[in-house]
């Protein structure tokens, strides 16, 4: 007996992509998500949030206003956590992506990621960059070593807060259903967007599938935003979301 060939066309995927300082790549990123989504008969919007970006982000993103469906500009930098709750609220779709502008994430791997939701065995996906050691390149230097365990260290806290056996609890494709994340009433600004919600689908009882996804790390030259300073204010999330 033939299995049943799953649609991904009947479930419109909003994907929210928060920006800052991203004029080499945010071109490319949405060529890809434009090949990706007509390859595989996706129904897509793309929901853009300039945060600041103080390059030339933003003229490039008005002249490929067509190679997105809505766009939130703001002058101010308010971060990544901001930026995502702000497109959060404009999105349509009945499933919600984050994808970072770097090129660090790559959208072939979408199909993998929302085919749990569609097949109805879980309401929340995160690709782990941890999985899938073939397809992950980091670059070799100690700054990307330390962050690389730094990940390590705060997803095994996460897990033991949470009650969890993720992988990558940090990692930036996270996708949900968006009947979900309304409930979640999320605030955090920053990168500390990840401990909060991955904290507060915890506080649901709400189980996290993971799927291997590739991964081409950047170094801090090419542009890598995130500093020890986050990684400490990762674990006060942890906590202030869990306990208090």
């Amino acid at each position: 007996m033939k299995k049943k060939k799953i649609s991904h066309s009947k479930s419109k995927l909003s994907i929210i992509i928060p920006i800052y300082n991203e004029e080499k790549t945010i071109a490319k990123i949405l060529n890809k998500i434009k090949k990706v989504a007509y390859k595989n008969s996706l129904n897509i919007e793309i929901i853009v949030i300039n945060d600041g970006s103080t390059d030339k982000s933003y003229t490039i993103l008005k002249n490929l206003n067509k190679s997105y469906d809505q766009i939130i500009n703001y002058k101010m930098n308010r971060g990544k956590g901001y930026a995502i709750r702000k497109g959060l609220k404009k999105a349509s779709g009945q499933i919600i992506i984050i994808q970072d502008a770097d090129l660090e994430y790559d959208p072939n791997d979408y199909i993998n990621l929302i085919s749990p939701i569609i097949k109805k065995k879980s309401n929340i996906v995160y690709g782990s960059r941890v999985l899938n050691k073939s397809k992950r390149k980091i670059s070799n230097t100690f700054s990307n070593k330390l962050r690389v365990f730094a990940n390590y260290v705060l997803t095994i806290l996460s897990n033991i807060i949470n009650r969890q056996s993720l992988t990558d609890a940090h990692t930036c494709y996270k996708v949900f259903k968006k009947q979900l994340v309304v409930k979640l009433k999320l605030k955090e600004n920053g990168f500390s967007f990840c401990p909060e919600i991955t904290t507060k689908f915890s506080n649901l009882n709400e189980t996290i599938i993971e799927i291997p996804i590739s991964y081409k790390g950047r170094s801090y030259s090419d542009g890598k935003k995130i500093k020890f300073k986050d990684g400490i204010s990762a674990i006060i999330t942890l906590f202030r979301y869990k306990f208090f």
